[in-house]
């Protein structure tokens, strides 16, 4: 059994861990809350927007727009990888970080091993894994510190940046990967397709599509508000995932420094336990030891 003085700096080693695992977890409550408003607030929106756009591509010409919505070939494939810049969160970044590997094995094997993909990461903890995993794929432009301060004008940057490489052919096919919140405890990966713009698929038969195919009035014209319009909606729609992401991450690091938090009080139990029973031992030796020496005086 360990000494007492062992044990003792174990338990003072546990206390002060567990005191920082309880700050981190309300420090993350205060983040998750803003976070969870936001995102609460975004995610009508945001889907309204891009329900409207996939109708608009759909069912009609989607002239002033086309460009956004041409047929891919999936030979130079983008894949935006949105993690924490910070870990302590659980396996919240492995999971993103495991759906996008398991994409690339699926899809873009081929792509991959010639180079020919491409990563665009907000996020440190997804920049350091695939910068090191395919060194031979181009890593677009660091946004790692992204996150710090976030704000609608850093990620319309980021945007024009991923519609610009579309529209030039650098890239034929732009998807997202990020952590899509649902509650302070629930947090899984997700996968949107971003570009091209996803279409509605055809009805089954010719009455069907008469029936749901909607008759769009333009005012402005349809090329000027779709040119407008288009990259107005896709700039949103990054910013919906990241907001996700980051009350993801708030929420999965609240749960995991509460999970500490348990699990050092369990082992403080265990240590003091052992502390107590060391100290006995001690007691019971030395008492020993001074009955034993009596005896011996005394013969």
């Amino acid at each position: 059994m360990a000494n007492l003085k062992e044990v003792r700096n174990r338990i003072k080693s546990v206390i002060s861990t567990q005191q920082i695992t309880k700050a981190m977890k309300m420090v993350s409550a205060a983040k998750l809350r803003r976070a969870q408003q936001a995102i609460i607030q975004m995610r009508p929106y945001a889907n309204k927007l891009n329900s409207m756009l996939t109708n608009i591509m759909s069912f009609s010409d989607g002239q002033g727009a086309e460009v956004f919505a041409r047929p891919t070939s999936r030979k130079n494939p983008m894949m935006v990888i949105i993690t924490s810049d910070r870990g302590l969160c659980g396996a919240f970044n492995a999971n993103i970080i495991k759906l996008a590997q398991k994409r690339i094995q699926e899809q873009y094997s081929t792509q991959a091993a010639d180079g020919k993909l491409s990563f665009l990461c907000i996020g440190k903890k997804g920049f350091e894994y695939f910068k090191k995993r395919y060194p031979q794929c181009q890593m677009i432009q660091d946004y790692t510190q992204l996150q710090t301060s976030l704000s609608y004008e850093k990620v319309v940057a980021v945007a024009d940046r991923i519609m610009a490489d579309f529209k030039s052919d650098v890239t034929d096919q732009v998807e997202i990967f990020y952590g899509r919140f649902k509650n302070a405890g629930t947090q899984f990966p997700e996968m949107e397709q971003y570009l091209p713009v996803a279409k509605v698929e055809p009805a089954q038969s010719e009455t069907a599509a008469r029936t749901m195919k909607p008759d769009f009035l333009f005012e402005p014209s349809q090329v000027e508000l779709l040119r407008e319009l288009v990259p107005s909606i896709l700039q949103s729609q990054l910013y919906k995932c990241i907001l996700d992401n980051q009350a993801s991450e708030h929420g999965a690091r609240m749960t995991a420094m509460d999970k500490a938090s348990e699990n050092a009080e369990e082992m403080l139990v265990d240590l003091r336990i052992n502390y107590n029973k060391a100290r006995q031992e001690a007691i019971t030796k030395e008492l020993s030891e001074i009955v034993g020496g009596a005896a011996a005086l005394a013969g």
